[in-house]
């Protein structure tokens, strides 16, 4: 048994090893070491861009962590590494970045059933089977022969707003309705008065921004305005854009300043985007300025807005969940090429990709896990159809939600776990780990 896996980040070395120790022979090609993205510096494999930290280790409180477990339980290589190159770091999982690429490294450049392969590929293989897990930065290439295959589909950024848990929401201070009346129940309209706007506004101006990379800024502001860059431009700039009342009254016929709109992020309804609300501010200041609309003064954000170059496939268009093409179930897309944003969501999905692909080697049908694991929500996430679809990380608002109703947020995350690992555990027996 034999497959082509372009790309050695996080998903390829994932996918890669775990076929490799499975007896498939693996050819993994990426352009390093003879070539770098603008983002890479590090020779090695597996290599973490931004951050060293791998996020939460509470696997009963952080949806994360909780893939972290699942992720453990399958015997994923990424886990194995930061458990060896782990440094404290409070409640987080960190590693040093350095020995974690190395480690990951030497285990792909050791294997006898993996050749690695320095070498650009600029189109896509047919009539084998492949796994493209080339992640954000994609080349130019390879991008244009992606968008040629499949007719279209690649973004190029990502901007996204904030997502809230619905559970979280102060329906005391918001109401249901689309504009003009028109549609029903697929908009949360969150009014603001004069004075809480302005403030809102002067809040948003001033917050403290993350740090682009230089080749990321040109391409990102010209594609998509954060909503404080827009806030900048004037004091009345939002109110006649993503935040203007117009069209917009409350069951009392009351109508308002400002409004800011609410959209349904999933088919269960659990989770709320923040319409217009892309934004580059640091994490920490989006919950602090957010939290100043009345309707989201406790609200619990899901996912924050991120602002980054990305190269990513409209998935539901093009994938099924099994992280295959449907026009070609011998071709596998991984990692954030795929829609799921994060070190360990992409790693997961190249996971998830090499259990299906060898499924399929051995003449067998995928077997997709539920979606009360985080595993089994983030590959619905890639095939359910979405409009607006964007990239999305690990978070307890996308899995199955509870059989019944549990108010306390810890006690219903720690079912949730609970429910998840039992599952993981039956699926690793279906598979045959």
């Amino acid at each position: 048994m034999k497959i082509k896996i372009i790309g050695a980040g996080l998903a390829g070395c994932e996918a890669a090893y775990y076929l490799a120790e499975r007896g498939v022979e693996v050819t993994l090609y990426d352009i390093k070491p003879n070539k770098f993205t603008p983002a890479h510096k590090n020779k090695n494999l597996g290599e973490l861009v931004c951050s060293n930290s791998l996020k939460s280790s509470d696997t009963f409180a952080n949806a994360c962590a909780l893939l972290k477990e699942e992720m453990r339980l399958l015997g994923s290589l990424m886990m194995e590494a930061a458990q060896s190159t782990k440094i404290p770091a409070g409640g987080a999982l960190a590693v040093d970045r350095d020995e974690f690429a190395s480690y990951i490294t030497e285990k792909i450049f050791s294997h006898k059933n993996i050749k690695f392969i320095s070498e650009e590929i600029s189109s896509l293989p047919q009539g084998e089977f492949c796994i493209v897990a080339t992640g954000p930065l994609t080349t130019d290439s390879l991008s244009g022969d992606i968008q040629r295959a499949l007719g279209s589909g690649l973004h190029f950024y990502d901007a996204s707003a904030p997502i809230v848990s619905k559970d979280s929401i102060d329906f005391s201070n918001c109401f249901y309705g689309d504009r003009y009346g028109k549609g029903g129940d697929d908009y949360i309209n969150c009014p603001l008065d004069k004075d809480t706007y302005i403030s809102f506004v002067e809040a948003l101006i001033s917050a403290e921004k993350a740090l682009l990379h230089e080749f990321e800024k040109k391409e990102i502001f010209e594609g998509c305005m954060p909503v404080e860059i827009m806030a900048a431009r004037g004091i009345d700039t939002l109110r006649f854009g993503p935040f203007k009342p117009v069209g917009l009254q409350d069951e009392n016929g009351n109508k308002f300043y400002a409004v800011m709109q609410l959209r349904k992020e999933n088919s269960q309804g659990t989770a709320y985007n923040l319409v217009g609300c892309q934004t580059n501010l640091k994490f920490p200041e989006q919950k602090r300025v957010f939290s100043m609309i009345p309707a989201l003064k406790n609200a619990e954000f899901l996912r924050y807005g991120v602002m980054h170059r990305n190269t990513y496939l409209n998935a539901p268009d093009f994938l099924n969940a099994d992280f295959s093409l449907k026009e070609d179930g011998k071709v596998f897309f991984a990692g954030q090429i795929t829609g799921v944003e994060g070190y360990v969501e992409s790693a997961a999905s190249g996971l998830l990709c090499a259990i299906h692909a060898l499924n399929k080697l051995n003449g067998k049908q995928p077997i997709i896990p539920e979606d009360i694991t985080v595993l089994g929500a983030l590959s619905a996430h890639i095939c359910t159809p979405n409009k607006n679809y964007q990239p999305m990380n690990a978070n307890f608002g996308i899995l199955r939600q509870a059989e019944k109703r549990i108010k306390d947020k810890k006690e219903r995350y720690r079912y949730l776990a609970e429910r998840a690992l039992q599952s993981i555990k039956k699926y690793k027996e279906e598979i045959n780990l």
